[in-house]
């Protein structure tokens, strides 16, 4: 073999071992640790079980109660490419709205509904406008209504109120009491603490009474 072929083999082997030590220091300093948490966070997700808890709404009519028309009139904007709410107006892929608080569901002549919003078979009164405009899939799994929802609650109260004032003017129902939050443990804890010190308070004055008592 010529002194060129043993020069070419020898530049090929160190070039191999060059490459098969670089591979593994890079292996070495690129090696990831396993992260605790897999995914991505998604945001607005309310975290359940220890340290978290679902959101609970207000009651629906408490936030009626305070809603705005006018915020309701432009959120109906949402709707319009879909729906008509004026007097005699239209179906299109919707059906008109005009007057339909109170109505009963799947009840708009001239309109195909869907067979599973027509086997709901309620009136859409205030809740159930509320729930429907939350999620129509979860309302009526199966509707044919592609619209996602409206996830925050003054949202869709001040719909509702502005759909209430084209055609149907039904009376509010009334704001509800609700339930007061029970007395946290830090309150408890200082009202403990208020007694502890009454107490201590208490004996230094009882035991100068008793002393005189004694001597005599």
């Amino acid at each position: 073999m010529s002194d060129q072929s043993n020069t070419i083999l020898g530049w090929a082997l160190f070039g191999g071992i060059v490459a098969l030590g670089l591979g593994i220091v890079s292996g070495e300093y690129f090696h990831g640790e396993t992260p605790e948490k897999g995914g991505f966070p998604i945001e607005g997700a309310e975290e359940g079980g220890e340290g978290g808890s679902a959101k609970v709404e207000p009651p629906f009519a408490n936030v009626l109660a305070t809603a705005d028309a006018a915020a309701g009139e432009a959120i109906f904007k949402k709707c319009a490419a879909c729906h008509t709410i004026t007097p005699g107006g239209a179906n299109g892929i919707g059906p008109n709205l005009h007057g339909m608080v109170g109505k009963p569901q799947a009840a708009h002549a001239g309109f195909a509904y869907s067979d599973a919003l027509k086997g709901v078979g309620k009136s859409w009164t205030f809740d159930e406008l509320n729930l429907w405009l939350k999620s129509p899939k979860a309302y009526a799994p199966g509707t044919k209504m592609s619209f996602a929802g409206l996830g925050k609650i003054e949202d869709r109260a001040a719909l509702v109120l502005y759909m209430n004032a084209q055609g149907s003017n039904l009376p509010l129902p009334a704001p509800v009491a609700e339930a007061a939050a029970p007395a946290g443990g830090d309150e408890a804890a200082a009202a403990g603490d208020a007694n502890a010190a009454d107490a201590n308070a208490a004996a230094p004055a009882d035991a100068n009474a008793a002393a005189p008592a004694a001597a005599k």
